[in-house]
């Protein structure tokens, strides 16, 4: 579960927000009611740059991936995806 706390109220209680952020929990920071900030822990924050992008994260999937191993005949699944338009969308 996560915490909300305004921007006035994380001033006065930063060791608090930073124990709860050590903890796993991540902290969200409002100004006005809208959020504007998430404090995490340090552990989080790594875990999240070393993602990088989506694009990068599939190309390592495909590298590591072996498709022959998956046993997969390609002729089973051509033609499998529906060609139909799909619904109108008034723009």
């Amino acid at each position: 579960m996560s915490s909300h706390y305004s921007i006035a109220d994380a001033r006065n209680r930063l060791p608090r927000l930073v124990h709860e952020a050590e903890e796993g929990e991540a902290v969200h920071l409002t100004r006005r009611g809208k959020p504007v900030a998430v404090v995490m822990s340090v552990a989080a924050y790594e875990r999240l740059m070393r993602r990088g992008s989506f694009h990068q994260a599939l190309n390592d999937f495909r590298e590591r991936l072996e498709v022959a191993s998956l046993g997969i005949d390609p002729e089973e699944v051509a033609g499998t995806r529906d060609r139909t338009p799909g619904r109108g969308v008034a723009l």
